[in-house]
């Protein structure tokens, strides 16, 4: 497994591009093969490229917002405080890796936007304290992306009375798929299987270090007797307490009504009402705030350049190409394993769950009903192959990259081998189950 796992890395190392020159080879890739095998024209791949160029602006501010604003709620002294609490149990490589990992993971079952940032700031935390290789500890800490959790989109759209394939299927329960006894079965199964891979890994001879050190006051506080009395406001805790308040206030009334639902735009506010609270002025949260938008450089430059993709494969057909290839040397007891598979594919180039379910879930649902394949794990099967080459698709991993300050290349040589020990784990479960 070592020498496995270190021919990976050196491979990936040499010859990954950057996550943006990738999005770039994928754009090409997509608009020959919308010419090869759908018989579409130059022109109309390129017009149904620029279509989905913009279908992801939305989505992008979003996920700037989610790592902007959980970027700054960790960078508040309270949370600052329990990292290092954390990182002070990790003595040893090991004892860092299975903290980062059991964290991140639990954080990812949560919900995937904040497991996204805690997990990389807790692997900042274990690599500047600990003397670990830091591409190693963050891709540990990005392993336990793949979870489907509470905030899982499919699932969860299945379960809403009044979704768009409603009269096709009926409602589905979230008893019957995220709460089934063998998903969870297979969620324990992936987090032991995680941390045992990253265990059994050696620190290389050249160890790369986290090259930051202790973090430094952002806002420093002027001596009292030079503040001005803009000064005084913007040292002041007050304003971003009351807003903060406003902000929380706000989200403790939606839940008392009954009001509230799991969404990312909750989350935000979530992590924007605590982060107001926490930070001790409005000084040190715009500082901080500074720094957070340099991470999120990657999502706004690449996620338009996915949309495009997106924009592509649905338009000239090529997603239905893909699922009636699956369907047509499937049968019942084999198709949750192929859908799985099937969906970590097309996810490679649409790498939205929500959008990949849209234009691909009716296609599935209307085979496993023709195959008499069971729907449950039907759903399931697609919710964890959407998840799966998560992975090794460098669009989710922005986020973690531009708060750890390491490229793709950097951890996808140990990700290409825990896609392969967890792809091989959930289609056994698939198989199993059937």
């Amino acid at each position: 497994m070592e020498a496995i796992t270190n021919f990976s890395v050196r491979v990936v190392q040499r010859y990954l591009p950057s996550a943006f020159v990738l999005a770039l080879i994928l754009t090409f890739i997509v608009f020959a093969l919308g010419m090869g095998l759908a018989g579409q024209s130059p022109v109309a791949m390129a017009g149904y490229w620029g279509d989905g160029f913009a279908k992801l602006f939305t989505f992008a501010m979003q996920m700037v917002l989610v790592l902007v604003t959980g970027y700054v709620l960790a960078m508040t002294p309270p949370v600052q405080a329990m990292l290092s609490a954390l990182t002070r149990r990790a003595g040893t490589v090991r004892q860092a890796l299975a903290i980062t990992i059991v964290t991140s993971f639990a954080c990812y079952y949560a919900n995937w936007g904040f497991g996204m940032v805690a997990g990389a700031i807790l692997a900042r935390e274990m690599g500047r304290r600990v003397h670990v290789h830091f591409p190693l500890i963050v891709a540990a800490a990005y392993g336990g992306e793949l979870v489907r959790g509470p905030s899982s989109s499919i699932p969860l759209v299945i379960a809403t009375p009044g979704h768009f394939m409603e009269q096709a299927i009926g409602i589905v329960p979230v008893s019957d798929t995220l709460y089934a006894w063998w998903n969870i079965l297979l969620t324990l199964l992936l987090l032991a299987l995680l941390v045992g891979f990253f265990m059994l890994q050696k620190q290389p001879a050249e160890i790369v270090q986290f090259e930051g050190g202790e973090e430094e006051d952002p806002a420093p506080r002027p001596a009292r007797a030079e503040m001005t009395p803009s000064d005084r406001l913007e040292h002041s805790r007050l304003p971003t307490l009351v807003l903060g308040l406003l902000a929380g206030g706000y989200v403790l009334l939606q839940i008392v009504t009954g009001a509230f639902s799991v969404t990312l735009n909750s989350w935000i506010l979530i992590f924007l009402s605590l982060g107001l609270i926490l930070h001790p002025s409005p000084a040190a949260y715009v500082a901080v705030t500074e720094k957070a938008v340099k991470a999120a450089a990657g999502i706004i430059i690449q996620f338009p350049l996915y949309a495009g993709i997106a924009g592509m494969m649905t338009g000239s057909g090529l997603v239905t190409q893909f699922s009636d290839a699956i369907i047509s040397v499937a049968t019942p007891a084999t198709f949750p394993v192929l859908t799985f598979l099937c969906a970590g594919v097309v996810n490679f180039f649409i790498p939205s769950g929500g959008g990949q379910w849209a234009i691909q879930g009716p296609v599935m649902m209307q085979a496993a009903a023709a195959l008499g394949a069971n729907p449950a794990h039907t759903i399931m099967a697609f919710a964890w192959g959407d998840g799966w080459t998560n992975q090794i698709q460098p669009f989710w991993a922005l986020p973690l990259l531009g708060v750890a300050g390491l490229s793709a290349r950097d951890i996808m040589g140990y990700l290409l081998i825990w896609l392969a020990i967890s792809g091989i784990a959930i289609a056994a479960v698939f198989t199993l189950i059937a």
